[in-house]
């Protein structure tokens, strides 16, 4: 992606079930990133708007993974919409795919994209499907949100993730930032919130789920969140009978997405949409 001499920037907006992202074309590597650019772009009011920034980059034209161009053509650099940077996005790999298969830059179905969690494989159809790490859950923990202490259950997958059943999601005030003990979470983490629902076709389990996505707040779904849920519920966590493996369907506020785990693949499979394009006009942006 070259900054034109007039200073704009091409983009194209897309969103993963209203999990929604500013894709960057910048297939040599020629734009640098820095926090206040990205944080001015996501701005819903004085920039595009977006819970994060995808630069769409050849591995071997990146600094950071050029060495691993061997593993796929393509490196998903992702941003947060505050300027941090993500290891896993599953929505936004979604997006990210799409984008590569309708922009000529991949030929699809199949799609390998290299992450900062590794390397995962897309195949893009009417749904967008990728198979994610596997899940890994762990022990029991705590998150302080605006004041209210949640009990949950740790998981990761390729992003930390605490789980927290809850007797009901609408009455939850997810303004505040999750506060959450360093010590189990060093770097922080997606905190879920999550309710059982009733069985739907094509299901193994059925669950709600609302999001505070670090780096984020509260989105309107999380990729790797809605696959820490999955392997959350299918232990039994949520009062289900445990499972080894399943199909978990996920209501976020933005759409359902499902999750189909076993014990070494995990495939997260939903709606991505790239819903306009344009150019970006960098001298008015509001950078800090």
């Amino acid at each position: 992606m070259m900054v034109a001499m007039d200073g704009t920037l091409s983009f194209v907006k897309g969103h993963g079930t209203g999990n929604d992202f500013v894709v960057l074309p910048d297939p040599d590597g020629s734009l640098a990133l820095t926090p206040g650019l990205v944080a001015a772009l996501c701005d819903r009011r004085f920039g595009v708007g977006g819970d994060g920034v995808l630069r769409v980059v050849r591995t071997a034209a990146h600094p950071e993974v050029a060495h691993l161009a061997g593993e796929a053509e393509w490196f998903m650099d992702y941003w947060n919409s505050d300027g941090s940077l993500a290891a896993m996005c599953g929505n936004g790999t979604r997006v990210y795919a799409r984008y590569l298969v309708e922009a000529g830059l991949a030929d699809g179905p199949t799609v390998a994209v290299l992450t900062r969690a590794g390397v995962v494989v897309a195949e893009v159809g009417d749904d967008v499907a990728v198979a994610m790490p596997v899940p890994v859950v762990g022990g029991p923990a705590k998150a302080d949100v605006g004041g209210v202490t949640f009990d949950g259950v740790a998981a990761t997958c390729g992003n930390p993730n605490l789980v927290c059943p809850v007797p009901d999601l609408a009455s939850l005030d997810l303004a505040a930032v999750a506060d959450l003990d360093p010590a189990a979470f060093p770097e922080s983490a997606n905190v879920e919130f999550v309710t059982n629902e009733a069985p739907v076709d094509g299901a193994d389990l059925h669950v709600a789920m609302r999001v505070i996505e670090r780096g984020s707040g509260e989105t309107l779904s999380c990729g790797s969140g809605a696959c820490a849920v999955a392997a959350v519920a299918l232990t039994g966590a949520l009062g289900t009978q445990p499972r080894e493996a399943g199909v978990v369907a996920i209501d976020v506020p933005g759409g359902r997405v499902t999750v189909t785990l076993t014990p070494d693949r995990c495939v997260l499979t939903g709606p991505a949409v790239l819903v306009a394009s344009g150019e970006i006009n960098l001298s008015r942006l509001r950078l800090s």
